[in-house]
């Protein structure tokens, strides 16, 4: 549950399971048995390229805070639990290790993005919390990169808490600056993760007064420096556009500048330019325009495409949560427990998971840019092939090919290793990484599948162990 802080939770913030394997496990004096866990996801969102891996920075601090509280404990006792269990619990800490790929990196489907490692109860506990964090900061700062491809250098806004999921609008906020966002409405978010807020107004404001010019006098009063003004209440090309030249030129002769009128209704495209050419016209050449209402990464681009003199877009619903898919399947699969690699096997070849402890090594082309990433087991050297995870038949040569190992230590034995990095300049990392992927990748109509593949030894350790499980069964 958020408290004070927004990256502060109950453990109770987690599926009931959790702690039912929990108790199982405490009970066979299994607690503290070895295990090693991956989070990783199998499908891209928006039928896109990529996905940038954001909400990293929350888990870590997150983690760090977790703690049974006396009302936590009486909730479990009420519910049947073992008291014994219960009091294990009251002194419940993390101490795991996270290893794995940084905020701001891009992800693509089936690589480890994440390897947690600790006692089985503790790295057990911590899946709901793991995946609610990080599948859905990383699905809208995907998502907010989409609308920045489309934006170019113009400003993004999110306007989404108020179509947000509950609180989560917390979150998403900030993944919305990670994902390319320049500042956001939503006042506790700039607060909590020191990001930029902006804002203008509601129609209501310009309803509640007699006129709608004595609505914008009074707030250019208020704010003579920092005004925009909402033009659409009843007319835009009638009354409001006109009644914000009318004060943005009183404003000029106060030795002030209207910074931006928004428009909120009707064809964008049309009104923009119409509204560029009066407010020049007037003089007020540097007033900027600002749009919002139901728009999304293929509206912008629309909206640019036929010109629009748009200076800043005001983002919503579409961004904020995550439209069309609205999640990323995240997973968090077992891949090693008593020092031995384990696996899940399933009919579906996808849905068979990789053993043992991994890295992901990302191989650089001969123009500087992301070729391709191999999953290898985390003793062996460069892989000089890898293959394909689904269809072993198909392999690429890596010999000679630059690369970089993805994974580094996030947090050691419960304590967060390293600094973290603010928001903002998670969006300039992940800028540059975006650079760093062919075009090929992020066009938004059937986008090119970068290729992820496995090492031979990996592909050799899975078949061993799916040889020797099915043998057992039989």
């Amino acid at each position: 549950m958020i408290q004070d802080n927004i990256t502060k939770f109950s453990p109770l913030y987690t599926d009931m399971y959790q702690l039912t394997m929990g108790q199982a496990y405490f009970l066979q004096s299994r607690s503290d048995v070895p295990a090693v866990f991956d989070y990783f996801f199998r499908k891209l969102p928006f039928d896109g390229g990529y996905v940038i891996f954001t909400g990293l920075g929350d888990l870590l601090h997150a983690l760090g805070e977790l703690r049974f509280d006396a009302t936590d404990i009486d909730f479990l006792y009420k519910r049947g639990f073992n008291a014994d269990y219960l009091e294990y619990l009251k002194s419940f800490r993390f101490q795991g290790s996270i290893y794995g790929m940084a905020e701001g990196e891009l992800v693509f489907p089936v690589e480890p993005v994440l390897r947690v490692e600790g006692g089985l109860l503790e790295t057990q506990l911590v899946e709901t919390l793991l995946l609610n964090l990080l599948n859905f900061q990383s699905l809208i700062a995907t998502k907010a990169s989409r609308i920045r491809k489309s934006a170019g250098n113009r400003l993004l806004t999110d306007f989404g808490l108020r179509r947000a999921q509950g609180t989560g609008g917390i979150h998403a906020s900030r993944a919305a600056i990670i994902g390319g966002f320049n500042n956001t409405s939503n006042m506790l978010a700039a607060s909590l993760h020191d990001l930029e807020a902006s804002g203008t107004m509601a129609h209501s404001f310009i309803e509640c007064h007699d006129s709608e010019l004595e609505a914008f006098r009074a707030y250019a009063h208020t704010f003579p420096d920092n005004c925009v003004l909402l033009v659409d209440t009843y007319n835009t090309m009638k009354s409001g556009l006109p009644n914000a030249i009318t004060v943005g030129r009183e404003l000029l002769e106060k030795g002030h500048q209207l910074k931006g009128i928004r428009l909120d209704s009707g064809d964008l495209a049309y009104l923009s330019k119409r509204t560029r050419k009066m407010l020049d016209e007037a003089g007020l050449n540097e007033t900027k325009i600002v749009v919002s209402n139901q728009l999304d990464e293929h509206v912008v681009k629309s909206l640019i495409e036929q010109g629009a003199p748009i200076d800043i877009f005001g983002v919503g619903t579409s961004m904020i949560t995550g439209r069309p898919d609205g999640a990323i399947d995240g997973v968090y699969k077992l891949s090693s427990a008593s020092n031995k690699p384990r696996l899940k096997i399933s009919e579906n070849l996808q849905k068979t998971t990789f053993p043992g402890k991994k890295k992901v090594l990302r191989y650089i082309n001969d123009d500087g840019q992301y070729f391709g990433d191999c999953i290898a087991t985390l003793e062996e050297a460069d892989p000089e092939i890898m293959i394909h995870p689904f269809e072993k038949e198909k392999s690429v040569a890596l010999t000679g090919m630059p690369l970089e190992d993805l994974f580094q230590c996030h947090m050691h034995e419960g304590e967060i290793a390293g600094s973290l990095l603010t928001p903002s300049e998670l969006r300039e990392k992940a800028s540059r990484k975006l650079e760093m992927l062919p075009e090929e990748h992020k066009r938004f109509d059937f986008p090119h599948i970068y290729k992820v593949g496995i090492s031979k030894k990996l592909m050799q350790l899975q078949t061993d162990i799916i040889q020797k499980m099915t043998h057992s069964i039989t």
